[in-house]
């Protein structure tokens, strides 16, 4: 391949890989969910075999964040897996975004299933074995804050490069956004298992029972949150959602701030959960390459996809 051949690649060519792979944090990630399912299985049996609600509830709760880590362990392997894989218009990085929409369903029926058992056990309260209970809340209490030093991991950012053409692709520094996610939810976790050693020990020292069934309303309640949340963040990226129309008429002002120009089709959307792509379609009487148009958005940083199309327009008929 000749020298001209050479640059004309480096410069034009470029992949559609989003797809940023964190090896550090799938390794993580695997470890705080192997802890995170056997604790979460422990809480469970021991909420029915103790009569606990609230144990209970901890429990359903850490299964919710299991499905989340198992979500990011797939769409580390699978984008590992399927990084070159072309049947993907912008790679394979909305994998995980479909699975957590799909989980995000899943736990709102586990919430609603522990808000009927609690209002179950308020109705007709059982006899809970408080010592066993509080031992194994504290266990999984354990189990979270160790999980969430393995996750800590702020300082461990990558690096997502671009080509200047009118493909265009964003420079970012960001954090692993899925590690990011998952410490959250071990941290949401923990404060729940800290309610319900509250609850068990109301329950043991003061007689109050029924402090062990609302902490499992509690804990649900948590859940369904967290799960209209992941729905509010995931349901706009697979149906492409665009931007708000404040940021489509900026995107239309800058390109058409100076010469004879009129913005005619502007699509703007999110091909991942952090990564956007722009089709803008120009007219104008005295038509400029797409570079040009191209660096007009230099200051609208959250574009990393930018297709430009432009078209002549005769003088006659204008392009008001």
């Amino acid at each position: 391949m000749d020298s001209h051949q050479q640059e004309f690649d480096q410069y034009w060519l470029h992949s559609h890989d989003y797809v940023k792979h964190n090896h550090r944090g799938e390794r993580r990630a695997r470890w705080v969910f192997a802890l995170t399912f056997v604790t979460m299985w422990v809480e469970i049996v021991a909420g029915m075999q103790f009569h606990s609600m609230a144990l209970l509830a901890d429990g359903w709760h850490m299964s919710t964040h299991a499905a989340a880590f198992l979500i990011t362990l797939m769409a580390y392997r699978y984008g590992r897996l399927h990084r070159n894989d072309h049947t993907f218009a912008f790679s394979p990085a909305k994998v995980d975004v479909l699975g957590g929409f799909a989980s995000s369903i899943a736990l709102a029926m586990v919430a609603l299933m522990m808000i009927m058992q609690s209002v179950e056990r308020l109705l007709v309260p059982q006899l809970i074995q408080f010592d066993e209970a509080i031992i194994v809340a504290a266990v999984g209490l354990s189990v979270n804050i160790l999980s969430a030093l393995l996750l800590n991991d702020h300082d461990h950012h990558h690096h997502s490069h671009s080509h200047q053409h009118d493909h265009h692709h964003g420079h970012h520094h960001h954090h692993d956004h899925n590690l990011r996610a998952a410490y959250l939810h071990v941290i949401a976790d923990a404060l729940t298992s800290f309610l319900a050693i509250i609850a068990l020990m109301a329950g043991k020292y003061y007689g109050w029972n029924w402090l062990d069934p609302v902490m499992g309303l509690v804990g649900a309640l948590v859940i369904l949150v967290w799960a209209g949340g992941l729905v509010r963040e995931t349901a706009p990226v697979l149906v492409d959602h665009s931007v708000p129309f404040v940021e489509r008429a900026a995107i239309s002002a800058l390109i058409e701030a100076e010469n004879d120009c009129k913005v005619v089709d502007l699509h703007v959307w999110r091909m991942t959960a952090h990564h956007h792509a722009a089709v803008i379609a120009i007219v104008s009487t005295t038509p400029q390459s797409p570079e040009v148009y191209r660096k007009r958005l230099k200051s609208i940083r959250y574009l990393d996809h930018v297709t430009i199309e432009v078209h002549h327009q005769a003088n006659d008929r204008g392009v008001a």
